[in-house]
């Protein structure tokens, strides 16, 4: 049965991880921007990961520029971005493409794993769907994220559990890494 640790990514240097290095651990993997209004989840994620990472907690941070041109540093820019602002201190990996022909296989499992099914309600989330409907017209059917800081909850066997769109609250998010950790 596939699962992610079938795998294998570029870190932000070029180099390749094989996510077999991450097998019994739980992951969150995630595409962030560092321009997007999103953006401030780099501090809860970042507490999470403290809080966590000595239980067999990573998060996996793939910065991605597909949306609205958010990421458009390089890696180390954004990377120096992270560290410096949020004080980021988890695994950061080079820059993808989440949709379209070029979409990294990794994002692509994902999100076949476990579909975008909305934003939820709320003004916030209906101005989001807007914009990730615009977006989105020049993927067609491969358009597998809607936006930034799209979160994939993995278990200690590699199987994607759980898709918090970006407008889901940080706590929820918190309370299922928990979960997977007891």
């Amino acid at each position: 049965m596939p699962n992610i640790y079938n795998f294998t990514v570029k870190d932000r240097k070029g180099g390749e991880v094989n996510l077999k290095e991450y097998e019994g651990k739980v992951l969150l993997i995630v595409n962030t921007a560092t321009g997007c209004g999103f953006t401030p989840h780099y501090k809860p994620l970042e507490e999470m990961y403290k809080k966590y990472k000595d239980k067999g907690f990573e998060i996996l941070d793939f910065p991605c520029n597909q949306f609205a041109n958010q990421a458009p540093g390089s890696d180390d820019e954004i990377h120096e971005f992270c560290t410096l602002k949020y004080g980021t201190d988890f695994m950061q990996f080079g820059k993808i493409d989440v949709n379209g022909d070029n979409a990294n296989p990794l994002f692509v499992y994902l999100a076949t794993e476990k579909p975008f099914e909305s934003f939820g309600k709320g003004i916030k989330n209906l101005s989001l769907k807007k914009f990730a409907e615009m977006n989105n017209k020049k993927y067609g059917d491969k358009a597998y994220v809607k936006w930034n800081f799209t979160k994939f909850l993995i278990d200690r066997k590699g199987n994607v559990i759980s898709r918090f769109e970006p407008t889901v609250d940080m706590a929820e998010v918190d309370a299922a890494v928990s979960n997977l950790l007891d």
